[in-house]
């Protein structure tokens, strides 16, 4: 198992992760790092119609090895 960190972007404010996970597959990044993007998106809604949230993940020893980045775009039509 490795140490990783899941830096935040919430589009307004980065948050470092300073305490990290520890994971075994590359899987288990890839869905950590997912899974928090649909709850930033939910908890910013109120507040912009367009926005891009972002997790980048960083091994121990500060490398980025992973990003996942879900941008939402809501607009009237008419």
């Amino acid at each position: 198992m490795s140490l990783y960190f899941f830096d935040i972007d919430d589009g307004e404010v980065e948050t470092r992760d300073s305490t990290g996970q520890e994971l075994a597959r590359s899987e288990d990044i890839r869905w950590s790092a997912i899974s928090v993007l649909p709850e930033l998106a939910k908890d910013a809604l109120p507040d912009s119609d367009k926005r891009t949230f972002r997790v980048n993940v960083r091994d121990e020893a500060g490398t980025v090895v992973y990003r996942a980045t879900l941008t939402l775009v809501a607009e009237w039509l008419q």
